[in-house]
């Protein structure tokens, strides 16, 4: 009753204990606070009445009370112990998603090598997230599976899912209605702007949204593939597009002028220093900025993804 509609096949235990250790507390606060009113009501202090003897100690009372707390103490354990082992243990045939965190972006990596800065999967199949981050601590927190996991930088975390209900139908995005993922650990500035979405695919239609997303050049233009690639790549997160002053300069009507560096120099913008700024971002860091940039190698961006990021940039006069 206190939680967003649910998505996934373990929710139901997450919600039951949830709601049981709620209403539990309810029932024993009221009923310690009306005892606590009748003896207040009942033995106040009245002229002419002087204290009674009471006894030192009740072993019916206190066994009861020790012995009934201990069990819902033993019931809440094997409730909460029998939910984390079903969500920590994923199955052996689940499908791998592993997830990159960086501040402040997502970027999930499909086993046939598609990229997607926001999270696809399939209903009814288990899916094991294999979590990362590449520079601070971030939690990956799903409202709707009830999944929240710690990513660490220098280790792997894992956690899994398997989705109950489709967000829409067909592989294209704009037909669903999705579910929210969001970041649960502050990481910095924009922390709160660190979320994603999520799709929930019947099983053929994600087998072929996942071939579609790994071909990224095939139907598209340069400057379409470049915009895929500046949110899947967490660009986004650092440079807006609409003038906005972000970690980054904005690339609105960025290409083709000359900025001005924090070592005083001028620089024009053009495919050479887009590139350079890639590949070794504190060469020429514009004035006013942090160089906060992280390099990208040629493993993580192509020179033809640079290519199709510039003429992006371009199309943004």
């Amino acid at each position: 009753m206190f939680f967003t509609p649910s998505n996934s096949t373990f929710a139901g235990e997450v919600d039951g204990l949830f709601d049981f250790i709620y209403w539990l507390s309810v029932f024993f606060f009221v009923l310690i606070i009306g005892v606590m009113v009748y003896f207040v009501l009942a033995y106040y202090r009245r002229p002419g009445h002087e204290p009674q003897h009471s006894s030192s100690h009740n072993n019916l009372l206190e066994i009861t009370w020790s012995v009934i707390p201990s069990f819902l103490v033993v019931v809440i354990f094997v409730m909460g112990f029998t939910s984390y082992m079903n969500i920590r243990t994923p199955p052996d045939d689940a499908y791998e998603i592993n997830v990159v965190a960086r501040k402040w972006a997502w970027l999930f990596k499909y086993p046939n090598g598609a990229e997607s800065e926001n999270l696809h999967i399939p209903v009814g199949r288990p899916v094991r997230f294999i979590l990362q981050s590449e520079d601070v601590i971030h939690n990956m927190f799903v409202p709707a599976f009830r999944t929240k996991m710690d990513c660490v930088p220098g280790r792997y975390n894992e956690i899994w899912v398997e989705a109950t209900n489709v967000t829409g139908t067909g592989i294209n995005p704009e037909d669903h209605d999705p579910l929210w993922l969001f970041c649960a650990e502050y990481c910095g500035r924009d922390h709160s702007n660190m979320k994603a979405q999520v799709y929930v695919y019947e099983t053929g239609d994600f087998d072929a949204w996942a071939v579609k997303a790994a071909n990224l050049y095939e139907g598209r233009t340069m400057a379409e593939v470049g915009e895929i690639l500046y949110k899947r790549k967490g660009c986004v997160s650092c440079h807006s597009v609409d003038g906005s002053r972000k970690a980054g300069p904005s690339f609105k009507a960025g290409f083709g002028v000359a900025h001005k560096m924090a070592d005083g120099s001028e620089v024009e913008m053009d495919e050479n220093y887009i590139s350079e700024s890639i590949r070794n971002p504190r060469a020429k860091v514009v004035a006013g900025y942090e160089p906060v940039m992280p390099v990208f190698s040629s493993s993580q961006l192509s020179d033809q993804d640079i290519t199709a990021i510039a003429e992006y940039i371009k199309s943004l006069k």
